[in-house]
């Protein structure tokens, strides 16, 4: 062992970093000892000593994922793992740890002849499989999707890939592809036709029939068209696949002309990445100011300012009449009149949940499913991600949030009570965008607010904004503030007083 600190100097709400030759290890005070854990965050290698301690829990600066102080062991996604941990021996005040990780025993399970059924097997549906084996399950899961391939990161795809900066191909792997067959989950790509909540029974659009003890829906969403003349021409693309993805980079070259309708999150993310790749940028949109009934107005104007600063041309106020063109798409024609000349043209107005497949239980409007605070769509049936409209924790209204990070969350908390568990969703929802190499993080969810606090300068992408109800905050946007929101998505668990958020700024 070799000492690497002392004790006094280990404050308790923020791990360090420390080097033994080639391992980097992270340290965090538990009381009066320490712990010694893997240095990086096994989702995408953030530092984690740039996060935060609180809760007794470590917190990834940047997506998020959180682990237990006490253990390593994760506690949120979108890690899949824990903690690698390491000896440590502390005398006096030395902190002395050993290079060589600790080998666990891998962990048995009991047999066990249920059948597990995830519908989806995207972000929401491959946490569920990893948490299922993780919580100890021994029989059988099935992992039900239609897409070919490994389940992979979907939001590369409009931050990096169309940027150039990553191939279709190098997208990561949510798991690598031992992970299935070594953990005994049966990957099966197919269509889902049928899903009969009451008879407990999948069919498939091959005429397989799987019958399952209780199952996780967790289909996603389908991008959502529009129902104008034109749509379906060579050189309009939607942006959900990896495939997707290789056929709007072949219509890339320096000078093309792309025309982007909508400015929802990944339009102006494609936006972004196609600015990058000296692609010219026009993004149409009804709204007058992007992203305002998220944020509000003032930080929606910051977006499209920095987006207009990069060369991104706006036609806000207006929407797409009809597309033209001979043998692809050349033109887009407004409501308005005009006409906007096209080498490509991505449709980025939102996604629909897939839920049509689901009998047996009523869906909303919209074409979301209703749950529980457990996930519980009906008796050992349970749904999460785009599709799932739950109750938000400390808020009280039913939301359906197509976040990344929030399926991920869900997802684990479902599989939990697929096997007889009592958890519930009450995590803080997070998600983060991409613009032109910075990083918008936004924590907690807010359908109205009646103050807007912002500390920092948006101008300069710099900032924390406060979204206020009744002096407590119902969320949070901020950029170049990992560190900050890695404290507030924990402090925000409990009701969150703005005097109490507005500390924990300054004080950073």
């Amino acid at each position: 062992m070799q000492k690497v600190a002392t004790l006094s100097a280990l404050a308790a709400d923020r791990a360090v970093r420390v080097e033994i030759g080639d391992q980097k290890i992270l340290l965090v005070r538990d009381g009066d000892t320490a712990r010694a854990y893997s240095a990086a965050c096994p989702h995408a290698h953030g530092p984690l000593e740039e996060g935060a301690v609180c809760n007794g829990r470590i917190v990834c600066p940047w997506h998020k994922a959180t682990f237990r102080v006490s253990d390593g062991a994760l506690l949120e996604p979108p890690a899949l793992d824990g903690l690698a941990s390491y000896p440590v021996r502390v005398e006096g005040d030395d902190i002395l740890v050993s290079p060589e990780p600790i080998v666990a025993a891998p962990p048995t399970a009991p047999e066990d002849d249920r059948v597990l059924l995830i519908a989806g097997a995207g972000a929401a549906g491959t946490a569920a499989a990893a948490a299922l084996r993780e919580f100890g399950f021994g029989g059988r899961i099935l992992l039900v999707g239609r897409e070919p391939g490994l389940p992979f990161d979907r939001t590369a795809l409009s931050k990096f890939v169309l940027a150039g900066q990553m191939s279709p191909r190098d997208v990561p792997l949510l798991r690598p592809a031992p992970f299935y067959p070594g953990q005994r989950i049966e990957r099966i790509e197919a269509e889902l036709q049928r899903l009969d909540v009451a008879e407990r029974r999948a069919t498939l659009s091959d005429g397989r029939c799987y019958d399952f003890d209780a199952a996780l829906i967790a289909t996603g969403g389908v991008p959502r068209s529009l129902d104008i003349p034109g749509v379906g021409l060579p050189g309009v693309h939607f942006l959900r696949t990896q495939q997707d993805a290789g056929a709007i980079l072949s219509d890339v070259r320096h000078g093309a002309r792309a025309v982007i309708l909508g400015s929802s999150f990944i339009g102006l993310e494609v936006a972004s990445s196609l600015r990058q790749q000296q692609v010219d940028v026009a993004v149409v949109s009804p709204e007058d100011v992007p992203f305002a009934r998220q944020f509000g107005e003032r930080i929606g104007l910051s977006f499209r300012t920095l987006h207009e600063a990069n060369g991104v041309r706006f036609h806000l106020g207006t929407c797409a009449a009809k597309l033209r063109g001979g043998d692809r798409v050349d033109t887009v024609h407004l409501a308005d009149g005009r006409d906007l000349a096209a080498d490509l043209v991505v449709i980025g107005v939102g996604v629909r949940p897939a839920t049509d497949i689901v009998q047996g239980v009523e869906r909303a409007a919209d074409g979301g499913l209703a749950v529980d605070a457990a996930m519980r769509l009906a008796d050992s049936v349970y749904a999460a991600g785009d599709i799932a409209a739950f109750p938000l924790p400390r808020g009280g209204s039913r939301v359906r949030i197509e976040h990344w990070r929030v399926a991920q969350q869900q997802a684990r908390v479902a599989a939990r009570n697929m096997l007889g568990g009592s958890a519930v969703y009450d995590g803080v929802p997070f998600f983060w965008t991409y613009h032109f190499g910075k990083r918008f993080e936004y924590l907690g969810h807010a359908d109205a607010w009646d103050e807007i606090v912002i500390v920092g300068d948006l101008d300069r992408q710099d900032f924390a904004a406060l979204l206020l109800r009744d002096r407590e905050v119902a969320a949070v946007v901020a950029c170049g503030r990992e560190r900050e929101t890695a404290i507030l998505a924990e402090r925000m668990r409990a009701p969150l007083s703005a005097d109490a958020a507005m500390a924990i700024i300054r004080t950073e």
